[in-house]
């Protein structure tokens, strides 16, 4: 029995099962390699992805002081928060794997950073939390699940969305081509 499994490169699965590609992370990283050699070579990821993300928790943290809420209610912001990042996070996955050319920061900034910082797990949990604590049991549940649900559905409709701005995009690029040729 072999004690010391050789890790999978980028690209391999299950069985050998090809995957999808994080153009972000190494192919590789040897078994033992130290962390902080990893953080010095790709310092210029953790810089973006901290900017991004100061710019996403300010927005998330404005949102809540413009609609603040009683412990015992349902966090609309933290719930509207979640659901557009989800939507723009949906939008965001189409253009970047679609749409755009490969660009090393545009995914780390934009994706982790801003939609990371500004969508909020944690204080999820903690209204859901603030709402048993209230004795709310229903309303902590409908807030649990319609936040998992709606934010799914916004998910969806962002891919939706982009998908279709996409192929709009690339039909006017085509017609544009087209009469250019022509003339």
């Amino acid at each position: 029995m072999p004690t010391d499994p050789a890790p999978m490169g980028a690209g391999a699965g299950p069985a050998g099962a090809s995957m999808p590609v994080d153009p972000d992370a190494p192919s590789r990283v040897p078994l033992g390699r130290h962390v902080s050699s990893i953080v010095r070579e790709r310092w210029d990821i953790l810089a973006v992805i901290a900017a991004g993300g100061a710019l996403g928790s300010a927005a998330r943290y404005g949102a809540g002081v413009l609609w603040p809420h009683d412990p015992s209610e349902i966090a609309w912001s933290t719930l509207v928060v979640n659901v557009v990042g989800g939507f723009l996070l949906g939008l965001l996955m189409v253009f970047v794997n679609d749409v755009w050319p490969p660009h090393r920061y545009v995914r780390p900034f934009l994706g982790v950073g801003v939609l990371g910082g500004f969508t909020t797990f944690s204080t999820y949990m903690l209204d859901t939390h603030a709402l048993l604590a209230a004795g709310r049991p229903p309303v902590a549940l409908l807030y649990l699940l319609g936040t998992l649900v709606v934010g799914l559905v916004a998910v969806w409709l962002g891919i939706l969305v982009g998908r279709g701005a996409a192929a709009v995009s690339r039909t006017r690029r085509a017609r544009r081509d087209h009469r250019e040729g022509a003339s």
